[in-house]
């Protein structure tokens, strides 16, 4: 059994950057990442200064490396089993003890969860043939490469006027598809108001080809010509493991931070899109260096009899 200062859990720009802020202060730390990121259909980040267009495995690949230099260690694998123990000391600390698969297990005084969540996907015939490519979920992350196209933004209801308007910031030619969901007066007046076309019926089934939307076809009615398609869509935990700690979440299933990214769990931090803060990658990545000093801070209190 190994035992660590710090165990991260999730290998994306939070889990990374707060890998190699600890690594820097000369603590061990693990790093466990199953290899199923949430942008794993995504060819490019933006917004990320100094790596503007990279590719997503691009980035998780040159965090590894840099992460490595600092004498990180990673541990390849799905987190199956978390919890906390005694340390054997004076009983006012508690070490997370972790199991991957059939590995021994993992000890470690302070946790980081960098879990992220999972995007729920509409129920459209063919959208996973142009996830990544023409289908997308973030306009700040995707709308400039269809600026000026004809966009389609899907949502149940209000959520797709609120998502058309929106993507006006990038293009003139959009519709907002309610997917089956009436639309008051007032959202109607709203889309009509900033130029944007309503389209009720639910939609159905995507067609085109090479990665490329053509159009949108619904239950009932023409389909809708269109370049792109956003939509608006649920997001879940994509890990257990903040809820069998104790962490406490919000109406909208995201985990509750305090302070420098804590949980209100003693020796517990998270970092990255499971908190629902802005959901860019380099947010995340700072998050990720935030929680990094709140955990060597609290390593260096426990250390000095300061705690």
């Amino acid at each position: 059994m190994s035992q660590f200062d710090a165990a991260i859990v999730g290998g994306g720009p939070a889990g990374l950057n707060a890998a190699i802020v600890l690594g820097r202060c000369r603590r061990r730390v693990a790093l466990m990442d199953d290899g199923k990121p949430r942008n794993y259909a995504a060819r490019e980040i933006h917004g990320y200064l100094g790596l503007e267009c990279a590719s997503p495995q691009e980035l998780r690949a040159a965090g590894r490396r840099e992460a490595a230099r600092y004498g990180v260690e990673f541990i390849d694998g799905e987190v199956t089993a978390v919890g906390v123990c005694s340390d054997g000391g004076d009983g006012r600390r508690s070490l997370f003890e972790l199991q991957v698969g059939d590995r021994p297990s993992v000890r470690a005084r302070k946790l980081l969860l960098a879990t992220g969540v999972r995007d729920q996907l509409p129920d459209i015939e063919n959208l996973r043939d142009f996830y990544g490519t023409t289908v997308h979920h973030c306009p700040y992350c995707d709308g400039w490469e269809h600026r000026d196209r004809r966009l389609a933004a899907v949502g149940d209801g209000v959520a797709a006027v609120g998502l058309a308007l929106l993507l006006r910031n990038w293009s003139a030619h959009v519709v907002a598809c309610a997917n089956g969901r009436p639309l008051s007066a007032e959202d109607r007046a709203r889309a009509e108001r900033n130029g944007v076309l309503i389209r009720e019926e639910r939609a159905v089934r995507l067609e085109g080809q090479g990665g490329q939307v053509e159009r949108l076809h619904f239950a009932a009615g023409p389909p809708e010509p269109c370049d792109a398609l956003f939509f608006s869509g649920d997001m879940v935990q994509r890990s257990r493991l903040p809820l069998m700690l104790g962490c406490q979440c919000d109406e909208r299933g995201l985990i509750m931070t305090r302070g420098k990214q804590g949980t209100g769990v003693r020796g517990l931090f998270l970092a990255g899109d499971a908190d629902g803060d802005v959901q860019f990658a380099i947010v995340a990545a700072a998050e990720g260096a935030i929680a990094a000093t709140a955990i060597n801070r609290e390593l260096q209190d426990e250390e000095c009899g300061e705690a």
